[in-house]
């Protein structure tokens, strides 16, 4: 049993994937809990287009610039 909890609403599912999907269409921070396990966060944000996260944020961490900094700070 899977306990989606939102912060008005909350459902009970009997799998992950219903509890996935369920957290997604609620379109906020939740928590999933269910015996083993505790999960949080909004479902369903996990992309940039044209350099922009889906809350309007601009997206500008690269990972090649992050090479070799903390030596080169050490000089």
């Amino acid at each position: 049993m899977y306990n989606i909890i939102g912060k008005e609403e909350s459902f009970k599912t009997l799998t992950l994937a219903e509890a996935m999907n369920v957290a997604k269409t609620m379109n906020e921070f939740v928590t999933i809990r269910c015996k083993d396990f505790e999960v949080v966060g909004k479902f369903g944000v996990d992309t940039v287009a044209d350099g922009l996260c889906p809350d309007g944020i601009q997206y500008d961490w690269n990972k090649t610039s992050r090479i070799g900094r903390v030596k080169r700070e050490r000089v």
